[in-house]
């Protein structure tokens, strides 16, 4: 059973995170002047509130899950490089030394 959820994607690109904003954004700022616009001319407050859920919860739908069109531009990582990663020791150190102000 794990290994299913462990076969699930987890992960988003920087630009499908920007996406995922944008998107994010968009859908919760139209959803408020639909529900404003729709709750003053019903003179209902209840109305502009239930459009502005639906907006989040559709908003929530579309960029919570990491949907494969926010991982379109993976990063490409530098390969390891075995030299210069060992620690230098204290005693190979040059001591700091401070300008006299």
């Amino acid at each position: 059973m794990l290994s299913i959820f462990r076969s699930i994607p987890t992960h988003m690109d920087y630009k499908g995170q920007k996406l995922a904003e944008q998107i994010f954004q968009g859908i919760i700022l139209v959803s408020a002047i639909i529900g404003f616009i729709f709750g003053y001319i019903t003179e209902q407050f209840a109305w502009t509130v239930y459009i502005v859920m639906a907006g989040f919860a559709l908003s929530c739908l579309l960029t919570l899950p990491p949907w494969p069109m926010y991982r379109r531009n993976p990063l490409k990582w530098l390969p390891v490089q075995d030299s210069g990663t060992e620690e230098k020791k204290p005693a190979d150190r040059k001591p700091k030394r401070h300008s006299k102000s």
